[in-house]
């Protein structure tokens, strides 16, 4: 009788931390495995998608295990909230209500647990958003770390806008609503105990009323991006490939902060790779790009807005997008592959 041992099964085939942080592993995890248990289409993968026969209510749904569970300049329970009120402001939706559902380890402190949910309360609350229903289940210790935090947010499509990744058009202007890498730095800084977090706060906050500003000028606004995981280079290369055209954007347009710029330099992290939680890129035809970044630079969460870059016609090249260097080089922008910074949202 012959017998023979199994083939070990390659690393590729187990879940990595990568898988998770929004660049290729993460593509090819959805492509490969998700989508075709659930019989998904083609098509872009959207931060919300428009409920079925609904017209015009939206619905996202994310999960949060940061870690550690506080940070500068918030809290998994408000990362939760604004996270989501985001996933469907990208789709030009209000948010009209949440579900929250919270794992949490056997032997978390209540003390804890009491000052993650005031803090998601008071997001709610301040966002315009109540949590109409929820969920909380325990599990042993060293099942999970602290908190897990799942949220469901349900919204409704501001009339006039019909935002989508797959929206861009050459031609179109590029804007950001703010500086990058804050919110990445300040929870690895903080993690790991490196120091920057005195000079670093993360940027979380909702955008929804951002985009509501922006909604007066309807289908000129093509899409609309909030670069959390993968950062601002996942958020680029996703609307590229989705829109099948090309993206140029200058380095020296891109508002990163000196403190982000130092941490990532000792890190060895790009800050077009860092994510962020407080900022959202736009894509607005260029006759309004103006009056956008008029409208965003009007509100306290748009106050930095600025013009990064433009859309350009594919050229053989669709998908790609291209950094001009401050030196007049230009770099291929990639979509990053795997987990720089884990546990970041």
């Amino acid at each position: 009788m012959i017998t023979e041992c199994p083939a070990p099964r390659p690393e590729n085939e187990r879940v990595l931390l990568g898988h998770g942080a929004g660049g290729r592993l993460t593509a090819e995890l959805l492509e490969r495995t998700v989508l075709p248990a659930f019989g998904g289409e083609d098509g872009p993968l959207e931060d919300a998608a428009l409920l079925p026969g609904s017209g015009e209510l939206v619905m996202s749904t994310d999960g949060f295990v940061v870690s550690p569970l506080f940070f500068p300049g918030g809290d998994i329970g408000s990362l939760a909230v604004h996270g989501t009120v985001n996933d469907l402001a990208m789709r030009g939706a209000e948010p009209i209500a949440l579900s929250v559902a919270l794992i949490l380890e056997e032997g978390l402190e209540l003390e804890q647990l009491e000052a993650v949910l005031r803090s998601l309360g008071k997001a709610a609350q301040e966002a315009g958003v109540p949590v109409i229903t929820g969920d909380t289940k325990v599990v042993g210790r060293g099942a999970a770390d602290q908190v897990f935090i799942t949220t469901t947010g349900i919204g409704r499509r501001l009339p006039g806008l019909s935002v989508s990744a797959a929206g861009a058009r050459p031609g179109d202007a590029v804007l950001l609503s703010g500086p990058i890498g804050l919110h990445g730095t300040a929870v690895l800084s903080t993690r790991e105990g490196l120091g920057f977090e005195a000079d670093i706060a993360s940027d979380t906050r909702p955008l929804h009323r951002a985009v509501e500003a922006l909604a007066p000028l309807g289908d000129r606004i093509h899409v609309l991006r909030d670069p959390t995981r993968g950062g601002l280079a996942a958020a680029l290369n996703e609307i590229a490939r989705d829109s099948g055209v090309a993206v140029e954007i200058g380095e020296g347009a891109v508002p990163v902060p000196e403190p982000v710029a130092a941490a990532c330099d000792i890190l060895g992290l790009d800050p077009l790779h860092v994510a962020n939680e407080g900022c959202m890129v736009v894509f607005v035809a260029a006759d309004a790009a103006d009056e956008a970044l008029a409208t965003l630079r009007s509100l306290p969460e748009g106050s930095g807005a600025v013009r990064i870059g433009e859309v350009l016609p594919a050229d053989g090249h669709p998908g790609r997008v291209v950094m001009r260097t401050v030196v007049g080089a230009r770099r291929v922008v990639d979509m990053p592959l795997g987990e720089q910074l884990p546990r970041i949202c």
